[in-house]
């Protein structure tokens, strides 16, 4: 993964810099996947709708024909025990009790270490299991064993962070990133203003859902906030204290030149609300980023965070497992444009093989207490 440091001659540049274990490195931030960044207007107008695009996801090799059957399907997300991830299985459960005919098991590794969660899902393959859900700790390295599950003949599906394409037949994306980009982007220029700079703290650099969105994040605030600072990204894999250390080390290093923080994970942004706290900075050093409410209403109720974003991870999981029965039944097949996913009504299929749970949302003190989860 490239570490991004753009210099300038002028305030009206996008300074960036990211630092890992110390390094830097020039050039823009790949996203993970050096795809092109495709920026939304600064506005509120709509974006341009996108031309469709030929289905390029993978295919099972010999399924077993288990359409209107029980099915026995694994769930192994990036890990376990965390409020995010449990809204997530939450979803799953409800969408297999209203389908009567999916059985929905997660089980996956306590830290968000790929190596280990390439195990949980190797293990089942031997097991025997007739689909596998995922949500990828690196879109590269997971690919081989999603491989070996499609090769067995195992329905394979993605939500919240993806894999290469053509190693599951479908992703379930929670929101487009350049949206998502946006909202947050908007939210920090709001809450710490135009000219303020910040950092970033993310999971891993290569974690693909939030590399991308860092990628887009990029290119939006080049085009609609341009004196924003981007002083630094620092990883803290999907652990609290080592979210809170890394927002206090931020904090401490760069003093009253931080105005604000990112966090890029449902741990990492209630950690910086925390170290903000702690550091007596609130209304100093604004915190945004992906959250479930319950984890952020502690700071927006002190004031000390006044918007985050996010999605319905609830709506997340139900959607993930209503479209991996969509697949076993021979409703959702190469080239559809959208599939029925029970009380979320049609979803969209993008970018191939995306099926797209819909925009982010932004959460505030006005509607915070309306979510539980």
């Amino acid at each position: 993964m490239k570490a991004s440091l753009l210099t300038t001659t002028a305030a009206a540049m996008f300074a960036l810099s990211f630092a890992a274990g110390g390094a830097n490195a020039a050039g823009k931030w790949d996203g993970a996947d050096d795809l092109p960044t495709s920026p939304l207007a600064c506005d509120a107008s709509a974006a341009a709708p996108e031309a469709a695009k030929p289905y390029d996801g993978g295919q099972p090799t010999g399924a077993v024909d288990k359409s209107g059957k029980e099915i026995t399907v694994v769930d192994v997300p990036k890990l376990i025990g965390i409020g995010y991830f449990n809204a997530t299985t939450k979803g799953m459960q409800e969408a297999a009790k209203e389908l009567g005919n999916v059985k929905v098991t997660t089980d996956g590794p306590t830290e968000a270490k790929i190596d280990e969660q390439i195990k949980f899902i190797d293990n089942y393959i031997t097991r025997g299991v007739d689909g596998v859900l995922f949500a990828a700790n690196d879109p590269v390295a997971i690919a081989p064993v999603l491989k070996k599950a499609l090769s067995k003949g195992i329905h394979v599906v993605g939500y919240d962070a993806n894999s290469t394409p053509d190693a599951r037949e479908w992703f379930v994306n929670q929101t487009q990133p350049n949206g998502f980009a946006k909202a947050l982007i908007d939210s920090m220029a709001k809450d710490m203003g135009e000219d303020g700079s910040f950092a970033i703290v993310t999971s891993t650099f290569t974690t693909p859902n939030q590399a991308r969105w860092i990628a887009e994040m990029q290119a939006y605030a080049e085009k609609c906030h341009p004196k924003m600072t981007w002083l630094e990204t620092v990883e803290a894999q999907e652990d609290n204290n080592l979210s809170f250390n890394q927002a206090t080390t931020l904090i401490n290093k760069y003093g009253d030149k931080l105005k604000g923080l990112f966090g890029m994970t449902s741990v990492a942004t209630p950690a910086s609300a925390e170290a903000v706290t702690k550091a007596g900075l609130c209304g100093k050093v604004a915190v945004v980023g992906g959250a479930t409410p319950n984890a952020m209403k502690p700071y927006v109720h002190s004031g000390c965070v006044k918007s985050f974003v996010l999605w319905n991870p609830i709506d997340l999981g139900y959607a993930a497992t209503y479209v991996t029965r969509a697949i076993v039944d021979g409703k959702l097949k190469p080239g559809a444009t959208s599939v029925d996913a029970g009380k979320l009504g049609k979803l969209n299929v993008v970018n191939g093989s995306e099926i797209l749970l819909g925009p982010a949302f932004v959460f505030n003190k006005d509607n915070v207490d309306q979510f539980d989860f």
